[in-house]
Order: structure tokens, then sequence, then C-alpha cells
């Protein structure tokens, strides 16, 4: 067994990886590209048991790799897209896992690969294929924030938003705190930032805090209707208002 994993976010890859080998009761030999050019080296050199795959990486979104080299192998997207280009899964019969998903969630989407490619009912992406999901991309994309370019006093570095655990107000600038912790200022007011990123993977959780899907560790309940979040990089627990925690125990839920 050897499947290829293309997800440029660290903690969604980590996630797929103890999934993979929970499914199978082993560890399961795979290969990680984080960008369309990493992917293709890849491509073009190992044949694969089947694809897991994010639409949107770190240069490009999937459905362009695919549409340049063809694969004889299932793909399983894994996106937090929906409307239009989840109609347009259904149509075409592709297996998809909708972010944030669940253990069982990866385990339905397993099943079915193994019993469509034990039947023989597979069939490879085509090009009318793909350009439909292209099609229905357009239709259902909002142009989000992929990096920040933070100045340090020796120049310039590139944030990357799926690298950001939070974001915290800090006067008239934020502060954005990575997985790891390193802490980076961006001179730019909160209410602007989060027009910025894509709703489906930040929360503003309260007036001066966003935080991240991907690395949220434990959700506890608190008093007033509030709730207790811990976050990879954050040495504190962040707290929703009582105003947002309707709303975020639904965006959380998916």
């Amino acid at each position: 067994m050897h499947v290829l994993i293309l997800e440029d976010e660290i903690p969604a890859h980590q996630k797929l990886e103890n999934y993979l080998n929970d499914f199978f009761s082993n560890t399961v030999k795979h290969d990680w590209a984080r960008s369309k050019k990493e992917a293709q080296q890849l491509l073009v050199n190992t044949t694969y048991d089947f694809i897991l795959s994010d639409i949107q990486l770190l240069d490009g979104i999937s459905f362009d790799l695919f549409d340049t080299i063809t694969v004889n192998c299932p793909i399983i997207f894994c996106t937090a897209h929906d409307d239009y280009l989840f109609r347009a899964f259904d149509t075409n019969g592709i297996a998809y896992l909708l972010k944030p998903y669940s253990k069982e969630d990866f385990d339905k989407a397993l099943e079915k690969y193994e019993k469509l490619f034990q039947k023989g009912d597979y069939r490879p992406l085509d090009h009318t294929t793909i350009n439909q999901l292209k099609s229905a991309l357009t239709e259902e994309q909002v142009v989000y924030k992929k990096r920040f370019v933070i100045k340090k006093p020796d120049g310039l570095q590139l944030l990357q938003a799926a690298d950001i655990s939070f974001i915290e107000a800090s006067g008239d600038f934020c502060i954005a705190v990575d997985f790891k912790g390193k802490r980076h200022p961006i001179s730019e007011k909160m209410g602007i930032i989060e027009e910025q990123l894509n709703p489906q993977k930040f929360f503003r959780i309260n007036r001066s805090q966003i935080v991240h899907i991907q690395y949220i560790i434990n959700i506890e309940n608190h008093f007033k209707n509030r709730l207790l979040i811990s976050l990879e990089g954050g040495k504190e627990k962040f707290m929703t208002s009582s105003a947002k925690t309707s709303n975020f125990r639904q965006w959380i839920e998916g």
C-alpha cells in the first residue's frame, strides 16, 4: 500500500496520516506534498494505490495538477468547499471529505474507495469532469487571503494563513501566532483581517481574537454560555463571548 497525501496544512496532513494508519491497522507508506510542483515530481516517478487531496494547495488548486497529469488511481478530495462544488462531486460520483471531518467520515470514504475499486467501478478523472469541477469551483469560490507579508528588522517574511493558529488584537495592529507559538505582527485592524480570512477555517470568537479550526485542541464549557478553547501555539485558553458561542458551535460542526 502506497498513498499520496496532497495537503498544504501541516495539522491536516498529520490527521490524515493518523487516520490512515488506524484504518489499515498498520503504518501506511505515504508521500506528502504541499504544492502542485512537489506533487507533480512525485506523480511522474511513483505509482500510488490512491490519493488523498485537498483542493487548495500552496501554489494553486489540485484540479490543475490532475488536468496536466493523468492519474490512474482513485482520488478522495478533502475540502472545506461546498454548494456548487459538492453538487459537481455527487454528479460525477467522486468521493470527498468535508472539513472538518471525523474519523467516521474518513472511514466511510475509504470503505467507498475499497468497494468501488474491488468492483472495477472506479473511472479515472477525465478532462471533461475536471472542467466541470473547475467551473463549479469558480462559481462557489471567493478569494481569501493565503499569506501575510510580515515586516521584520532584517526584511520581509511570508506567513501562510494555513499556519496561523490564532490572531489577537493589539491596539491599532494585530498579532498572529502560528502553530509553533511564534508571534507575527500584522499592521492591520482585527475587522479588516477578519474580512480577508476564509470563514470556513477562521472564526472570530470575541472582539479581540480569531481562531483557526485546524489548531483547536480542546473545547470546554464555561459559565454564562461561554466556551474555553485550547489552541496549538497558545499558552492560555481563549474564551468565546456569550454572543458568539451559539454561532461558534454551529461553525465547528460544519
